[in-house]
């Protein structure tokens, strides 16, 4: 038996619309009054792999999508706009002309190492939140080292995540996944290994899909319940009664 319905998001830091994807599910969850049988379970997905890691070649986030898209720069800023009132109305405070376009490898290994002590979501939260409320570069160590402090890990355990091989393996092994489930944009919520949500949708959508993929797992995960008609009895303390 599972002890706890997976909901598994792919992510990718640089992406507006996943953090506000995530504080919407989570109005959502809190509709739910199961919450307490729900696991989120982060993944990896990169939207630009491409992205130079060297800094020199960095550029500010209205001049690549204006690069990217092939839309001129203007229309970027109205587009930056339109998502920072979007993120407004789910809560949270955006500075999109603060936000750096940077390679999110790096961050993603951080993030699978934080998972790994079951502090993904923490993680999660506090590299959106470094990204597009306070612009800063989450591709920089020393940074990582500073949101990692403010979710109990240490500097040994963020370089950890960016010497050990292994973190690069399992965020290699989140984007492959995604791939032969067919993701092609993020946020991506799959619930159940079952049914999907796609983009930053509302709360009262993921409140819904969670009422009906958490009332499948239930049938094939039973909880089990004993109706008990109390008597004397004695208890391991030695108290009888």
């Amino acid at each position: 038996m599972d002890n706890k319905m997976k909901v598994e998001v792919w992510s990718d830091v640089m992406c507006p619309f996943c953090y506000i994807g995530k504080r919407n599910y989570e109005k959502g969850l809190q509709q739910f009054a199961d919450s307490n049988d729900i696991e989120l379970v982060w993944k990896s997905f990169q939207l630009d792999p491409d992205i130079s890691e060297d800094p020199e070649e960095r550029m500010e986030a209205a001049e690549y999508l204006s690069h990217r898209k092939g839309i001129s720069r203007d229309h970027v800023v109205q587009m930056h706009e339109q998502v920072t009132q979007m993120a407004a109305a789910a809560g949270l405070e955006y500075h999109m002309d603060k936000t750096q376009m940077v390679n999110s490898f790096k961050a993603h290994r951080f993030l699978q190492m934080a998972k790994e002590k079951g502090l993904g979501d923490e993680a999660e939260e506090q590299l959106f939140y470094a990204n597009f409320t306070e612009g800063k570069d989450f591709s920089d160590t020393g940074i990582l080292i500073e949101i990692g402090g403010k979710i109990g890990l240490s500097e040994a355990d963020v370089r950890e995540s960016l010497a050990n091989g292994k973190y690069a393996v399992q965020v290699d092994e989140d984007i492959r996944r995604a791939r032969q489930i067919g993701v092609t944009g993020v946020p991506f919520f799959v619930f159940n290994g079952k049914y999907a949500v796609s983009g930053a949708q509302p709360a009262e959508s993921f409140a819904q899909v969670l009422e009906k993929s958490h009332s499948e797992w239930r049938m094939a995960n039973p909880k089990i319940t004993v109706e008990v008609s109390e008597g004397p009895s004695c208890t391991p303390d030695g108290e009888c009664k």
